[in-house]
């Protein structure tokens, strides 16, 4: 028997067919398995109970981790979670941490199945470590997962796997990320499944070679423990489930909630309208030094009960901001899951069932070894989902009983950064790797009939926090100016953005010495965190050190500064990708994202924006320059100055369309002042009738602003708020006759960053489309001048 050394191209896992799989997995290796006649045997009550118990396992595992983690990771920020699978690795229940974690768990099991189902074999009390992005097991190599098979008399049961990731795992820098990789081994190694507990002992040499690559081995230690243990207990909980119940009928509740999962959501996209929508996002700045922008692009077709994603055009892999196949999907998956499945059990394995990929190789999104992925999930993975989340939300709001479930895309990305130094504090000397995870308080997009959750926390991690700032302060020796939310930060829209926040830290005044600083983020000036519907993108992510602050904000501060400009010296503006550092005299301060917008802001009722003014969730400027709302010194709505303010930014809207200013006048437009125009709050909001022209009472909504007059000769785009005839759906044709304007990013508002330069050499504008009639904004995003227009969202809607 010879032995052969897989290529690179053998590390990497996707989805087969179940008959394909069992012809690759070793006959050694029995299987537990039940056919279709078993499951018309399980009554409706027995189900229930089994399915309800197999969800609450899930929750204790992640009570298991927290409880023995020491990382601030797991016990703070609930960046971690845990999945129940069948003997093939489809998933059966999922917890609700970070979803992305479990997008790709099903992979990873795959892949052990494959390549060690031989050799070293899957027996009995065995568990698997793995942290490798191209198999599965972690979004990027931090992401470390264990996979446990379960056996029951003699035979292959199931799985369950524990993932979490970890603050340090190797590599040049602390915290294991490297801004200027060149490749994978620039970064922290990735493992593929490695058998860390071998008949129910852990594997000592194993565990010793695991933490020894850590700067913080206490730590990942700890973790490596826990995950094991929430394993362990998930199997013996399981198994006595199935000493109840019995193997076959747990198993056959096992496949037949993922059977049930995907046949809810067949359905749903059923009642959906078929078509093509499609979407561009930016990654900025590809590695340190980079100045670029790599776009994203997918084209989301719905027929029948099936969704295609092709992300064919994407850019081709670069720098640090690639993410191999498993991470794509992943994103796929934490999007759809709370927006198509928020009302389904999360079963997995039977909603993946309900989508296809289609994807160039070696793009960012489908990178090919021995590519740096060490921004896999917080980049291009978190993008796919950001351009995935729009073009649902648009299929969902061309469906009037759906409008409910629309959302504009929440806080966009994370913003990471990297604190590392040696703390010594009460004269310890103790080495320390800090990410700040704060920024877990991102704001959510807003709905249709509601404004957007402010610092709600994350979409793809139902369960995040952000972390305690006293137990921060306790860890790390670091010293919060504040924490708070930030007026002007929410996207502006008919319903606002939710607001996200910012902190900003010092050091601890018993430290001497200069903390490494290690950033990364995008959304700095091709925002992520797009509006729907005209409404305008939540604010633009930022970093900043200020150096040579005053000294009373170092110790003994009696006051919180009100802003930066109180903390005295000089501001440096920290790259998407880079390092830098943090001195006894400097400030680290970090602006992540908030929620986008959804319908135009001149929209949105004058009273709702006072009350934003009055609760400093919008300035009183922005209230003005971008709502065109004016209060009194009283902090009342001025009602003719509002109107005239208005009509003034409508006006401006012209000029910069190219349009004369006659188009404003007698076309049915509504009162804009706020006090008089239709109700749009979502408590009564407008249907097809009366709003502008009485025949639109047949025409078919695409979305807030737009619908689709039906005739022989084919459909006619209108306003639902002038009664404009734009022109013909057909091609997306009606877009050429949508009025347009470029102008700077910050005409957004005061929340968009106002010098794209320093960031990225290409031209950045603030790009909305009007209907030519009312000048009601159809389309408002902060991109690089050469963005395509989304003509092609409607091509096979005619």
């Amino acid at each position: 028997m010879t032995s052969r050394i897989p290529g690179a191209d053998e590390f990497t896992s996707r989805p087969l067919p179940r008959a394909e799989l069992l012809r690759q997995i070793s006959p050694a290796l029995p299987l537990h398995q039940v056919d279709d006649e078993q499951a018309e045997q399980v009554d409706a009550l027995t189900y229930e109970v089994v399915r309800h118990r197999l969800w609450a396992i899930t929750q204790e595992m992640g009570e298991t981790l927290r409880r023995m983690s020491g990382s601030h990771v797991v016990t703070e920020s609930n960046d971690f979670n845990f999945s129940i699978c069948d003997e093939l690795g489809e998933q059966v229940q999922v917890g609700t941490y970070n979803v992305g974690l479990i997008g790709s768990m099903d992979l990873a099991i795959v892949w052990t199945l494959r390549h060690r189902s031989d050799n070293p074999g899957i027996a009995e009390g065995d568990m698997f470590l793995c942290n490798d992005p191209w198999i599965g097991g972690g979004l990027h190599q931090n992401d470390a997962a264990i996979l446990a098979p379960i056996f029951h008399e003699g035979k292959l049961f199931g799985w369950t796997t524990a993932i979490a990731h970890q603050i340090d795992l190797g590599g040049p820098r602390p915290g294991s990320f490297s801004p200027s990789a060149q490749d994978v081994f620039g970064e922290a190694v990735p493992t593929p499944p490695m058998k860390v507990v071998r008949g129910g002992v852990l594997q000592r040499d194993v565990a010793d070679a695991w933490v020894r690559r850590s700067r913080l081995p206490h730590l990942v230690g700890l973790d490596l423990r826990a995950k094991i243990a929430a394993n362990k207990n998930a199997a013996e909980q399981i198994l006595r489930l199935i000493t109840k119940y019995g193997a076959d009928t747990v198993k056959v509740v096992m496949h037949r909630m993922m059977d049930d999962a995907e046949r809810r959501l067949r359905a749903k996209l059923k009642t959906l309208p078929d078509g093509t929508w499609t979407a561009v996002g930016y990654q900025e700045q590809s590695r340190t030094g980079d100045r670029g922008l790599h776009a994203i692009k997918v084209a989301m077709t719905k027929e029948a009960d099936r969704l295609v994603f092709d992300f064919r055009g994407t850019a081709e892999q670069t720098g640090i901001i690639n993410c191999p196949y498993p991470g794509l999907r992943a994103g796929i998956v934490f999007t759809m899951l709370p927006l198509l499945a928020g009302d389904i059990p999360w079963a997995a394995g039977g909603l993946m069932r309900c989508f296809e990929i289609i994807t160039d190789e070696d793009t960012i999104t489908n990178a090919s070894f021995p590519a740096a992925v060490g921004k896999g999930p917080f980049g291009p993975a978190w993008g796919s989902g950001n351009l995935v989340a729009e073009v649902i939300a648009r299929m969902l709001d061309a469906e009037p009983g759906r409008r409910g479930d629309v959302q504009s895309i929440c806080n966009g990305t994370t913003d990471l950064c990297v604190v590392s130094g040696v703390d010594v504090r009460g004269g310890g000397s103790k080495g320390f790797v800090s990410p700040v995870f704060d920024v877990m308080a991102g704001g959510y997009g807003a709905q249709v009939y509601h404004d957007g959750v402010d610092t709600g926390g994350r979409l793809i991690i139902p369960s995040a926090r952000a972390p305690d700032v006293e137990m921060t302060e306790y860890l790390y020796p670091l010293v919060a100016l504040w924490r708070r939310e930030q007026t002007d930060s929410g996207g502006p829209g008919r319903q606002r953005g939710g607001m996200s926040g910012s902190v900003c830290y010092v050091q601890h005044p018993d430290q001497k010495g200069t903390m490494s600083l290690i950033v990364s983020g995008t959304g700095k000036v091709a925002n992520q965190n797009v509006g729907l519907a005209g409404g305008y993108p939540g604010n633009s992510q930022l970093d900043l050190v200020v150096r040579g602050i005053s000294d009373p904000q170092l110790g003994q501060a009696a006051a919180i500064p009100a802003d930066l400009g109180e903390l005295g010296g000089d501001i440096e503006v920290l790259p998407c990708e880079g390092e830098s550092d943090l001195g006894p005299g400097d400030a680290l301060y970090l602006h992540w994202q908030a929620g986008g917008g959804y319908g135009d802001p001149l929209l949105r009722p004058a009273g709702n924006v006072r009350e934003d003014v009055r609760q400093a969730r919008v300035s009183p400027e922005a209230a003005t320059d971008v709502y065109g709302v004016v209060l009194g010194e009283d902090g009342d709505v001025d009602a003719v100055a509002t109107g005239e303010t208005r009509a003034e930014l409508r006006r401006r809207r012209a000029s910069g369309a190219g349009l004369s200013e006659a188009r404003l006048t007698g076309v049915g437009a509504p009162d804009f002042t706020g006090t008089g125009a239709p109700d749009f709050t979502g408590t009564g909001a407008p249907d097809l009738a009366g709003v502008g022209a009485p025949e639109l009472a047949g025409a078919r909504r695409l979305d807030d602003n737009l619908a689709v007059l039906e005739s022989p000769e084919g459909g006619t785009v209108v306003c639902l708020h002038c009664g404009t005839q734009i022109g013909p759906l057909a091609g997306g044709a009606f877009m050429a006759a949508l009025a347009r304007r470029d102008a700077a990013p910050t005409e957004a508002g005061p929340h968009i960053w106002h010098d794209p330069s320093e960031y990225v050499d290409a031209e950045i504008v603030f790009r909305q489309l009007f209907c030519p009639g009312c000048l009601t904004a159809v389309n408002s995003r902060v991109v690089p001048v050469d963005h395509p227009l989304p003509a092609d969202d409607y091509r096979s809607w005619a």
